[in-house]
């Protein structure tokens, strides 16, 4: 199994972002459900949201004990926004997560390190649209990251041409709909290979 590979586990089509030695951190190909980040709208942090709780819940008992038993837990560092500084909150243990901006844009869609560490003067948002990386980030509409945009009633997401919202969409409120913001789900966990 190597990076970029596609598998499936459980009930979903997964992609390989990682491999070390007798285990692998995989994401699935594409959103696979949607949801609010948060249940209510108040600040909040990777490791209070409804989002994590149901994760590594209600969406990690849906796997068989065999596939269970093959989820390993890690601990994720949740760093603050690096353009506006919003605290990430305390690390966390996680056997299903959300992958982090450092990741989505320095490790695992290729490497757009310097838009993130290095912000342009009078830049209010994310990349401009011609970033390389954007067309290997897509899936099918936007969905969301575990770190913070520019307040914690904001959470950072991918557009749905793979563009990086660093600044945030809102937790729980949107301006359609139901007035709900809900964005896509693309969990992620590491796996031990048999």
């Amino acid at each position: 199994m190597q990076v970029g590979d596609e598998m499936f586990f459980g009930k979903y089509e997964w992609r390989v972002l990682d491999r070390q030695n007798d285990k692998t951190l995989i994401i699935t190909k594409k959103i696979i459900e949607q949801s609010p980040y948060h249940n209510s709208y108040r600040a909040i942090t990777w490791a209070d949201c409804s989002l994590r709780e149901y994760l590594n819940g209600e969406f990690y008992d849906k796997f068989s004990p065999a596939d269970r038993s093959r989820i390993i837990p890690v601990i994720n560092k949740n760093t603050d926004n690096q353009w506006y500084g919003t605290n990430g909150g305390e690390d966390t243990q996680d056997s299903i997560f959300l992958l982090s901006i450092e990741e989505v844009a320095c490790k695992y869609f290729g490497d757009s390190s310097a838009n993130l560490y290095y912000q342009k003067e009078n830049k209010r948002y994310w990349f401009e649209r011609k970033d390389e990386n954007n067309s290997k980030r897509r899936a099918g509409g936007w969905w969301w990251l575990r770190s913070p945009g520019r307040n914690g009633v904001k959470a950072v997401y991918i557009h749905g041409d793979g563009n990086i919202g660093i600044q945030g969409n809102n937790i729980l409120k949107g301006n359609i709909g139901d007035g709900r913001c809900i964005g896509g789900v693309r969990p992620a966990l590491w796996l031990r290979l048999e």
